[in-house]
């Protein structure tokens, strides 16, 4: 086809779209580009909005955590002050307990010998002069009115020591009735008792009641123990004897006459009391009072045999002590001896067969 032919088959309209298309299709490319970009930055706006989002919910998520934390310590650490203060209360509890097992075996012990005063007493109401017949002293060369038998219980302890020295220091001879559990860490000082020239006595070698007194034949073994023991240490086979209790407590189911019959046959002879301090039990008097106990009623009786203690918890006795001999010292026709083989015994209760 020649060239004139196609210029008039080409109309104009058609050379003017033709001529226009090219630039049509750049503008659409252009406008493609362009709205691209904008939806890729709206779209990075957006990221970047979310990662701030994110961040600022995460930063808060830690702070709520780190609250919850700092509670969590709190609580913790109140609970382990609150397990400390029950702890502790367990403890103050349980040394309570104990005091108070210590005290009731105390108060027990401290009844008994109540008891044994007044089964002593009403004995002496009934006979009428029956403690004075009983305890009729026959210490040869001593003619003293009135004879006066220092006695002290459940030694020894960190206490005797310091009643040595203070008997030491007036010139007086006691008597010494030692359990021999006790003994066994102060063996030392049963041998000072001895040397010093005291009277060494025997107060039992368990002194628990429910198995010394369970039976005589029980009895018999812890005393066959006793006497051996302090004939081993001492060299001095101890020949008196004191019944934890006395002679008229109130715990044995055994009659207490079967014990003393079972002495007396080993040539043992018994010593109860008829003046006590009272300072056998938990309660500690002070020292005024003991001196009273002690001294008050030394007048009434020919021979006084005193119940002390020199356990280590009797400090006020350790503090009586030197008044208690300086009063009876004082005394007229009064002098303190330790007890003997020769000295008649003060006993509760009536145990030979001739005494009904």
């Amino acid at each position: 086809m020649s060239g004139k032919k196609r210029s008039e088959e080409t109309t104009p309209e058609d050379t003017a779209h033709l001529s226009h298309a090219p630039e049509h299709d750049i503008s659409e490319d252009k406008i493609s580009r362009v709205g691209g970009g904008k939806m890729q930055r709206r779209l990075r706006r957006y990221n970047i909005r979310m990662l701030i989002a994110s961040v600022a919910i995460l930063m808060a998520l830690c702070g709520i955590l780190l609250v919850r934390i700092q509670d969590l310590n709190g609580t913790i650490g109140n609970m382990a002050s609150q397990i400390a203060r029950l702890t502790g209360v367990a403890a103050q509890q349980q040394e309570e307990l104990e005091l108070l097992r210590t005290l009731t075996e105390e108060l027990s012990a401290a009844l008994e010998e109540k008891l044994s005063d007044g089964g002593k007493e009403a004995a002496g109401k009934k006979d009428g002069q029956a403690g004075e017949k009983s305890v009729e002293a026959s210490t040869p060369g001593i003619t003293a009115a009135h004879k006066v038998y220092l006695t002290f219980d459940d030694g020894p302890s960190d206490n005797t020591e310091e009643v040595l020295e203070i008997l030491d220091r007036y010139g007086v001879k006691a008597t010494f009735f030692v359990v021999g559990n006790q003994a066994e860490q102060e063996e030392e000082m049963l041998k000072k008792i001895v040397e010093a020239g005291h009277t060494l006595g025997m107060h039992s070698y368990s002194h628990k009641y429910s198995e010394l007194y369970a039976s005589v034949e029980s009895f018999a073994e812890d005393f066959t123990k006793m006497q051996n023991y302090l004939e081993e240490v001492t060299g001095v086979k101890s020949l008196v004897y004191r019944f934890p209790g006395g002679s008229s407590n109130t715990i044995s189911e055994v009659d207490m006459k079967e014990f003393a019959r079972y002495l007396d046959g080993q040539g043992v002879c018994f010593f109860d009391w008829n003046i006590s301090s009272g300072d056998g039990g938990s309660y500690l008097f002070p020292a005024e009072t003991l001196i009273e106990n002690c001294t008050k009623n030394v007048s009434k009786y020919s021979t006084s045999v005193i119940l002390m203690h020199d356990s280590a918890s009797k400090s006020t006795t350790l503090e009586a002590l030197p008044t208690i001999i300086e009063t009876i010292q004082a005394m007229e026709d009064t002098v303190i001896l330790p007890i003997t083989a020769e000295t008649s015994p003060v006993q509760h209760i009536k145990w030979q067969e001739n005494e009904g």
